[in-house]
């Protein structure tokens, strides 16, 4: 039966939410670093987090991202309830494949066709040391590398994402974005002669996991081994950080498959990302 009254949870439910993340920490990772960072009180979390009934096993976060992380059709049936009570606020529904279109399926009679369905991306994981060496000359990127690498990353989301992120306001809060993850020393490049050949940023890192994203090489440097022995580098970094490596792509994106299953990584799941217009 659908419940059509939200479930609010409580501090008092903070143990079984972390219970329910740390089932599978390499898929829950996004959701996970926030809440250890933050709590589960929403104006400090950035969003919500939606249990039709006990955390454990019914779990949803809606922020900027709309990410089902435990439930069954019932609690898929709740969540989509409890996301077309209000305004919609998430550009994207991602997570666990079958939970995130068993979602989407719900809710795309009310918002409308998807901009771009993805319904196969690889969740991998790095368990060991990395395959190949790392390239020696990936380094973190700091604030006085900002102009450099800032065309760069707009490159790679235009690319990604299909969306420019100067588009709305000069690329201000996408700048502000990348500022925040430099200070907190998760942003990773390669210069030649002050260019951008190779960058790749830890979107998220929760006590167990650190998530690889915004991978990109200048064309010029592809096919020479350069996007393998920076994302090399950068998992070695996670490694150091006491963190296991993971990262999710598309299963249409063969180049990029190569090289991370080169570098090591292992498939351990498969998401599905829904961009909404």
């Amino acid at each position: 039966m659908l419940t059509t009254r939200r479930r609010s949870l409580a501090a008092s439910d903070a143990p079984a939410v972390r219970r329910a993340l740390s089932v599978d920490p390499v898929a829950s990772c996004m959701v996970a670093a926030r809440v250890e960072a933050y709590g589960i009180e929403p104006r400090w979390l950035g969003g919500q987090l939606w249990s039709a009934d006990n955390p454990e096993y019914s779990l949803c976060f809606a922020g900027a991202n709309l990410v089902p992380l435990a439930g069954d059709h019932a609690d898929l049936d709740y969540f989509a309830h409890a996301a077309l009570s209000a305004p919609r606020e998430c550009s994207s529904v991602v997570g666990p494949a079958d939970l995130a279109l068993g979602l989407w399926e719900r809710l795309e009679p009310t918002w409308g066709v998807a901009r771009e369905i993805r319904p196969v991306q690889q969740l991998m994981a790095l368990r060991g040391a990395p395959a190949l060496a790392a390239d020696p000359a990936v380094r973190l990127v700091t604030r006085d590398d900002i102009d450099a690498y800032f065309p760069a990353a707009v490159e790679m989301f235009t690319s990604e994402i299909g969306v420019d992120p100067c588009a709305f306001d000069g690329g201000r809060m996408y700048r502000q974005r990348l500022v925040g993850l430099i200070d907190a020393k998760r942003v990773f490049a390669r210069f030649d002669g002050g260019r951008v050949v190779f960058k790749a940023e830890i979107g998220a890192m929760s006590s167990a996991v650190g998530q690889i994203q915004g991978v990109w090489v200048d064309p010029a440097y592809r096919a020479t081994g350069v996007g393998k022995a920076g994302t090399a580098a950068v998992a070695a970094a996670i490694r150091a950080y006491g963190r296991i490596p993971s990262l999710y792509v598309n299963d249409f994106n063969v180049a990029a498959r190569r090289t991370y299953m080169a570098v090591g990584f292992e498939q351990v799941g498969t998401f599905a990302t829904v961009l909404i217009d």
